[in-house]
């Protein structure tokens, strides 16, 4: 008999916690490195290379600790490279493209509320390509709360859309989480056809790496002011991804998805928290609070269902 989890489990509560603090550094280090490489709002293929350049080697970091540690095969088979590819564009390529251009035109604080945004589009992609996770009333409510958070976050005191906001900014993150959310699903796909988590994690980054670098350098975009901070930076934005997603799906190969999905919900609060420390952005407000209790809210009632077990 699989035994069933535990209310609190140390063992999914603290890795979970690392990946999401790490996801939620993210969005401050971005807008850190265009400072320390230089790279302006309107630099497009700069940000290409320099989102690039964190892929490419996180997926080679990824890729390795899978092959030495995990003595994972980390090579797919012939007819499994049209899935990875498919993420590589999904996940990476297309999706930090948009990101990384979005947030020269947003706050760390609204990209991370919005960003969260992205399990609803999980949600309604699995109703659609998985006949067990089909959508519910319950998650319904949940997609519709969080929604709400991610508006109210860009509304102003009078309920208009706050100054400021355009479709180069919250409208580019929200495509960047709309490909986030429909990754999730493609994702479980390939699991399920016997692809390991970790080698779709590298490969995606890998190849989606080495096509932001591609578009960035085929449109004149390098990083031109390179000093040690930003490598240091660079370095730790490299880390950070290969890190957090070989832990997530350590997690998600041993317990159940929505065991550990629900601590997505800590990826906002994280981004906004850090945002605010780390680029002085102002998060105390009535408004901030309300949209991250109802992204959080949304996301808990998304994920909320019978006790799962643990996957042995």
């Amino acid at each position: 008999m699989i035994p069933t989890q535990k209310k609190f489990n140390a063992g999914i509560f603290f890795p979970a916690l690392l990946c999401t603090l790490l996801w939620g550094s993210a969005f401050p280090c971005v807008k850190v490195g265009y400072q320390l490489f230089q790279i302006s709002s309107d630099a497009t293929f700069q940000k290409l290379v320099f989102a690039g350049w964190r892929f490419s080697l996180a997926g080679l970091l990824v890729l390795i600790i899978a092959r030495v540690i995990g003595r994972q095969n980390i090579i797919p088979r012939r007819g499994q490279w049209g899935g990875v590819i498919v993420m590589a564009l999904l996940q990476t390529g297309v999706q930090y493209a948009l990101f990384y251009i979005a947030m020269s035109h947003t706050t760390g604080t609204r990209g991370s509320v919005i960003t969260g945004s992205a399990v609803f589009f999980s949600v309604i992609g699995a109703h659609y390509l998985f006949k067990n996770d089909k959508l519910t009333r319950l998650k319904g409510i949940g997609c519709f709360i969080g929604f709400a958070g991610v508006i109210l976050i860009n509304l102003n005191g009078s309920g208009t859309a706050e100054s400021g906001v355009h479709f180069m900014g919250e409208g580019l993150m929200l495509l960047s989480a709309i490909c986030t959310g429909l990754a999730a699903p493609v994702c479980k796909r390939l699991t399920d056809n016997g692809l390991a988590p970790m080698m779709i994690t590298g490969w995606q980054m890998l190849l989606g790496g080495f096509m932001l670098l591609a578009m960035g350098y085929s449109g004149g975009g390098s990083l031109t002011t390179v000093t040690p901070q930003g490598i240091g930076l660079l370095a730790y934005m490299i880390l950070l991804s290969a890190v957090a997603f070989s832990v997530w799906s350590i997690l998600l190969k041993k317990y159940s998805t929505s065991s550990v999905a629900i601590y997505n919900f800590l990826v906002p609060v994280f981004g906004t928290l850090l945002s605010g420390i780390i680029l002085g952005e102002k998060i105390v407000s009535l408004r901030n609070f309300a949209s991250l209790v109802l992204v959080c809210a949304g996301i808990y009632f998304v994920n909320r269902g019978p006790k799962t077990a643990a996957v042995k």
